[in-house]
């Protein structure tokens, strides 16, 4: 018994309603966290004689409660050396004619513009020197470049799962596939951020692997759970590491400036994870890239796994790479086969 279709008015009417309901949900994902952006728990380096350090903590706290983690150091050198180990964005050294703002603005640029502002609070009057210790890359100071280069990348690396779960049935095929597209994605993406575009500092090679290893990550990640759960898998990672993964990864902000536990959770997906190690490898010399190399890693493997243990067909239902006859494909309905020594025979 075939089944009814609802009118086609009634039809277009729903199609418009679950579109206003899904943009009613996407609107707050992204426009949400940034228009939230605000220090919180913010690892900041206070540094100088006791005295003067406990009085400069005391008043940052006061300004913004809960904004700022305070990270006591005894000089200027111990406060750079944070800066370059990636264990704060900043310091506020205090000498003998008031406070100095050490930055490291290639870990954002967005918060050396604000610490820059807050310090001119702690001046009395005085505008607060301002030193960038691990300066980000001049043709990209705003860091606009570094972060629009991760939307590109996952949506390619979105549309390469896609495309081999949907057409190649064999899965050591679909693994070929995807590491072939790892390196090739880390290769150019590294050269056109570094030698086109000009905005990633560093050494090729790392920043290379970098990329290729977050493409991976993003693409095994899609394609483990389409091969798993067909089109509804390919959906959930869609959901995981393109619609989820960009709202909360933080690229061009960071993650202490999301609302939390948002800007935690956006560290263990692959592109922020992604961004924090490019960060580090291109201007940091990998310095607090332990943890991001290894969750990157980690979606490399499951996905992976997944995609090993899941489907060796296309997920399209009704397609086969397998022409009529070959082995393995299942014989088509009316087809005429012909019999030893009898005319042929209609099989269906």
């Amino acid at each position: 018994m075939a089944r009814r279709q609802p009118p086609p008015v009634l039809l277009a009417v729903l199609i418009g309603i679950a579109a206003v309901a899904l943009q009613a949900l996407l609107v707050p994902l992204f426009a949400g966290p940034a228009a939230n952006l605000e220090p919180r728990d913010l690892p900041i380096v206070v540094a100088g004689p006791p005295e003067a350090t406990a009085g400069i903590a005391a008043r940052m706290e006061q300004s913004l409660p809960g904004g700022f983690e305070i990270i006591i150091r005894p000089d200027a050198a111990a406060a750079d050396r944070a800066l370059r180990d990636r264990e704060a964005y900043g310091a506020l050294v205090v000498g003998p004619d008031g406070p100095v703002l050490h930055t490291a603005s290639a870990a954002s640029p967005t918060v050396a513009t604000l610490l820059a502002q807050a310090a001119g609070q702690l001046g009395d009057g005085r505008p607060v020197p301002v030193v960038d210790v691990v300066p980000g890359d001049p043709d990209d100071p705003r860091g606009g470049g570094f972060a629009g280069g991760f939307l590109p990348l996952v949506m390619t690396s979105l549309i390469a799962a896609a495309a081999l779960t949907l057409a190649v049935r064999s899965r050591p095929v679909r693994l070929a596939g995807l590491l072939a597209y790892g390196v090739l994605a880390g290769l150019v993406g590294a050269a056109v951020l570094q030698f086109w575009l000009g905005v990633l500092p560093g050494g090729y090679p790392l920043n290379a692997a970098v990329i290729g290893l977050t493409a991976l990550a993003v693409a095994a990640t899609v394609a483990g759970l389409g091969s798993l759960l067909g089109l509804p898998g390919i959906g959930l990672g869609a959901l995981i590491v393109f619609l989820l993964g960009n709202a909360l990864s933080a690229v061009g902000a960071a993650p202490e400036l999301l609302p939390q536990p948002w800007g935690t959770v956006g560290q263990w997906l692959p592109v922020g994870a992604g961004a924090t190690l490019l960060r580090s490898a291109a201007f940091f010399d990998g310095a607090g890239g332990a943890q991001p190399m290894w969750i990157l890693a980690g979606y490399v493997v499951v996905g992976l796994v997944l995609l090993l243990v899941g489907r060796s067909v296309p997920v399209v239902p009704g397609r086969s790479v397998d022409r009529p006859g070959e082995a393995g494909a299942p014989a088509v309905s009316g087809t005429p086969v012909a019999t030893s020594g009898g005319p042929a025979v209609t099989r269906g």
